[in-house]
Protein backbone atom coordinates (compact mmCIF):
# COMPACT_ATOMS: atom_id res chain seq x y z
CA UNK A 1 0.00 0.00 0.00
CA UNK A 2 1.56 3.51 -0.62
CA UNK A 3 1.51 6.60 1.36
CA UNK A 4 -1.15 8.00 -0.88
CA UNK A 5 -3.63 5.28 -0.11
CA UNK A 6 -2.95 4.99 3.38
CA UNK A 7 -3.74 8.91 3.38
CA UNK A 8 -6.96 8.54 2.01
CA UNK A 9 -7.74 5.12 4.19
CA UNK A 10 -6.98 7.18 7.05
CA UNK A 11 -9.66 10.02 6.33
CA UNK A 12 -12.16 7.56 5.57
CA UNK A 13 -11.17 5.55 9.36
CA UNK A 14 -14.04 7.46 10.85
CA UNK A 15 -16.74 6.80 8.20
CA UNK A 16 -16.19 3.18 9.07
CA UNK A 17 -19.44 1.61 11.25
CA UNK A 18 -18.33 0.82 14.79
CA UNK A 19 -18.91 -2.83 15.48
CA UNK A 20 -20.18 -1.98 18.66
CA UNK A 21 -22.81 0.23 17.20
CA UNK A 22 -24.17 -2.01 14.57
CA UNK A 23 -27.18 -3.47 16.74
CA UNK A 24 -29.63 -1.09 18.24
CA UNK A 25 -29.51 -0.97 22.08
CA UNK A 26 -32.44 -0.35 24.40
CA UNK A 27 -32.63 2.14 26.91
CA UNK A 28 -35.71 1.18 28.84
CA UNK A 29 -35.68 -0.65 31.77
CA UNK A 30 -37.98 -3.50 31.00
CA UNK A 31 -37.82 -5.23 34.46
CA UNK A 32 -39.09 -1.80 36.45
CA UNK A 33 -41.66 -1.13 33.65
CA UNK A 34 -42.89 -4.98 34.11
CA UNK A 35 -42.62 -4.03 37.89
CA UNK A 36 -44.89 -1.04 37.67
CA UNK A 37 -47.85 -2.74 35.38
CA UNK A 38 -47.82 -5.73 37.49
CA UNK A 39 -48.27 -3.21 40.50
CA UNK A 40 -50.83 -1.46 38.96
CA UNK A 41 -52.62 -4.62 38.14
CA UNK A 42 -52.48 -5.60 42.09
CA UNK A 43 -53.11 -2.30 42.70
CA UNK A 44 -56.39 -2.62 40.69
CA UNK A 45 -57.48 -6.45 41.69
CA UNK A 46 -57.03 -4.79 45.72
CA UNK A 47 -59.62 -1.73 44.64
CA UNK A 48 -62.20 -4.55 43.34
CA UNK A 49 -61.97 -6.81 45.85
CA UNK A 50 -62.30 -3.56 48.75
CA UNK A 51 -65.32 -2.57 46.70
CA UNK A 52 -67.20 -5.66 46.56
CA UNK A 53 -66.34 -6.26 49.99
CA UNK A 54 -67.98 -2.43 51.18
CA UNK A 55 -70.83 -3.47 48.99
CA UNK A 56 -71.57 -6.07 51.25
CA UNK A 57 -70.21 -4.71 54.60
CA UNK A 58 -73.29 -1.47 53.69
CA UNK A 59 -75.28 -4.17 52.82
CA UNK A 60 -75.61 -6.17 55.94
CA UNK A 61 -75.28 -2.89 58.54
CA UNK A 62 -78.49 -1.43 55.89
CA UNK A 63 -80.20 -4.84 56.40
CA UNK A 64 -80.83 -5.07 52.85
CA UNK A 65 -80.45 -8.74 52.11
CA UNK A 66 -82.97 -10.33 54.71
CA UNK A 67 -83.61 -14.04 55.05
CA UNK A 68 -87.50 -14.45 53.82
CA UNK A 69 -87.64 -17.44 56.09
CA UNK A 70 -85.53 -16.85 59.22
CA UNK A 71 -86.71 -13.41 61.44
CA UNK A 72 -83.43 -12.36 61.67
CA UNK A 73 -80.87 -14.53 58.75
CA UNK A 74 -79.08 -13.06 55.82
CA UNK A 75 -80.13 -14.01 52.09
CA UNK A 76 -76.48 -14.95 51.24
CA UNK A 77 -77.60 -15.24 47.67
CA UNK A 78 -78.67 -11.38 47.78
CA UNK A 79 -75.33 -10.64 49.39
CA UNK A 80 -73.39 -11.55 45.61
CA UNK A 81 -76.15 -9.23 43.89
CA UNK A 82 -76.69 -6.64 45.80
CA UNK A 83 -76.11 -2.63 44.90
CA UNK A 84 -75.96 -1.00 48.65
CA UNK A 85 -75.09 1.94 47.39
CA UNK A 86 -75.35 3.84 43.74
CA UNK A 87 -71.95 3.65 42.28
CA UNK A 88 -69.03 1.52 43.02
CA UNK A 89 -66.47 4.76 43.73
CA UNK A 90 -68.38 5.85 46.33
CA UNK A 91 -67.73 1.84 48.40
CA UNK A 92 -64.31 2.67 47.61
CA UNK A 93 -64.40 6.20 49.03
CA UNK A 94 -65.90 5.08 52.18
CA UNK A 95 -63.33 2.68 52.60
CA UNK A 96 -60.54 4.95 52.01
CA UNK A 97 -61.71 7.79 54.31
CA UNK A 98 -63.09 5.22 57.05
CA UNK A 99 -60.20 2.98 58.16
CA UNK A 100 -61.00 2.53 61.38
CA UNK A 101 -64.47 0.51 62.85
CA UNK A 102 -67.31 3.41 63.80
CA UNK A 103 -67.70 3.48 67.89
CA UNK A 104 -70.87 2.16 69.24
Amino acid sequence: MSDGERKVLELYEGARPRDEELFETSNVNHLAWSLVVILFGLVLWLCIALVNAENQRHALMTNKCPDPVFKNGVDKACLYTVRSRDHWWEHLWYAFTHVNPEPK
